[in-house]
C-alpha cells in the first residue's frame, strides 16, 4: 500500500472547532443514521499543555458524512472522585463491536505537574448502545501498566480492531521506567489481545516500531486489518523522521502479518506535516492523532489533530478525504 495515494485535497469546511476550547483527537463512527464525533477537549484558560491536565471527551454529532459536527455533550470523567481517571480524559477512539459503541481512551490523576500526569496515564474503555445515552466506564484501566518490561511506567493512545478470529487486537503507547525520571524510558508502542472489547487484555510484552537511533521512536498508532491484503496496518508518528526518511513527527504506514511483529511498509511515508486544500498547501506544527473512518468497509476520511504553528491558541481536528478506490 501506498498511503499517499489515498490522500485527497480537503478544505476549511472539514475543519471541526469549539469555541473556548483547544480541539485535539477525533474518532468518527457512524451508528444508525447518525454521524458521530468523540473528540477531546479543554478550556484555552488551562494552555495547550492542559490536554495532560484537564482534557475531557465530548461528543459531536452531524446527520450527514460530511458534516458539520454539532457539539452535543461531555461524556467522563465525573468531575471530582478519587480515582485513577479523575483528572483527564483524551486519546478516544471509537471500535464497533456488535451491538456497542466501545470508547478506549486515556486517563490519568495527578498533583498538577505535567510529568506527574503524564506517567499516571493509563488506558481505559468505556462502552453505550445510544451514543446519545449513558456511557458505562470500566472499573480500572483496561491496560495498565506492568511490574516490569515495555510498560512499566505508562500506558497511553490506544488504538484496537477486530481480528479475523473476532478477537480484539489493541496497539498502543508504552514508557518504561527504566530510564531519567520523570520522563522514564522508551517511547514505543505495544501490543495487547483480548477475546472480548472490555477486556480482559494479554499483553505481547514486546516492544514494537522501535527506533535503534533513537528511544523517542514512535507513538499516536492507528490500527486497521486489511481483509483484500490480509494483513494489519498502522499509521504512527514518526518522532525523528527515522522510518519515513522524511522530516521530525512525519507520520509512518507500518504492517505486520499477525499483528504481533511491525515492520515498515514497503512505502512508510505515510504524510507529513502538511494539509492539502487544493489551491495551496500548508505546513503545520502539529498533525498527528491519526484515525481512519470507514464508511462500509471503504477508507472515507483520515482525521487529525492540528496546529499550524507552535504556540497558536487556534487547534483544530481535519478530516482528509480518502479515496475509495484505497484499501479497506
Amino acid at each position: 500500500m501506498e498511503f499517499q495515494d489515498l490522500l485527497r485535497p480537503t478544505s476549511s469546511r472539514l475543519e471541526f472547532r469549539e469555541e473556548g476550547y483547544y480541539i485535539w483527537c477525533g474518532s468518527m463512527f457512524r451508528w444508525r443514521d447518525t454521524y458521530y464525533l468523540a473528540y477531546s477537549r479543554w478550556k484555552k484558560e488551562y494552555g495547550f499543555d492542559g490536554w495532560v491536565t484537564h482534557s475531557e471527551i465530548a461528543l459531536a454529532k452531524s446527520d450527514t458524512i460530511d458534516g458539520p459536527f454539532r457539539p452535543m455533550k461531555k461524556l467522563f470523567p465525573i468531575e471530582g472522585g478519587s480515582g485513577w481517571d479523575r483528572d483527564c480524559a483524551h486519546n478516544p477512539t471509537v471500535l464497533l463491536w456488535q451491538d456497542r459503541i466501545v470508547l478506549y481512551y486515556m486517563a490519568n490523576y495527578g498533583n498538577g505537574a505535567y510529568w506527574d500526569h503524564r506517567n499516571h496515564q493509563r488506558i481505559g474503555a468505556a462502552w453505550t448502545t445510544d451514543p446519545e445515552g449513558a456511557w458505562h466506564k470500566s472499573d480500572g484501566p483496561v491496560i495498565d501498566i506492568s511490574p516490569e518490561g515495555v510498560d512499566s511506567l505508562m500506558t497511553s493512545n490506544p488504538s484496537a480492531c477486530v481480528t479475523p478470529e473476532g478477537r480484539i487486537l489493541m496497539v498502543y503507547k508504552a514508557v518504561s521506567k527504566y530510564g531519567a525520571m520523570p520522563k522514564g524510558g522508551d517511547v514505543i508502542c505495544a501490543a495487547a489481545i483480548a477475546e472480548d472489547p472490555m477486556g480482559p487484555f494479554t499483553k505481547f510484552g514486546e516492544p514494537l516500531m522501535v527506533n535503534p537511533e533513537n528511544g523517542w521512536s514512535v507513538e499516536d498508532p492507528f490500527i486497521w486489518y486489511d481483509e483484500k491484503e490480509g494483513r494489519y496496518y498502522a499509521l504512527v508518528k514518526d518522532f525523528q523522521g527515522y522510518f519515513t526518511k522524511a522530516q521530525k513527527g512525519s507520520t509512518a504506514l507500518f504492517t505486520s502479518i499477525a499483528g504481533r511483529a511491525w515492520q515498515p511498509a514497503a512505502h512508510p511515508l505515510a504524510y507529513e506535516r502538511v494539509i492539502d486544500y487544493g489551491d495551496y498547501v500548508q505546513p503545520v506544527d502539529n498533525l498527528e492523532r491519526p484515525q481512519i473512518f470507514f464508511e462500509e468497509g471503504r477508507p472515507t476520511y483520515l482525521l487529525c489533530a492540528a496546529r499550524v504553528r507552535e504556540g497558536d491558541e487556534d487547534t483544530f481536528n481535519i478530516r482528509i478525504p480518502l479515496r475509495s478506490g484505497g484499501s479497506s
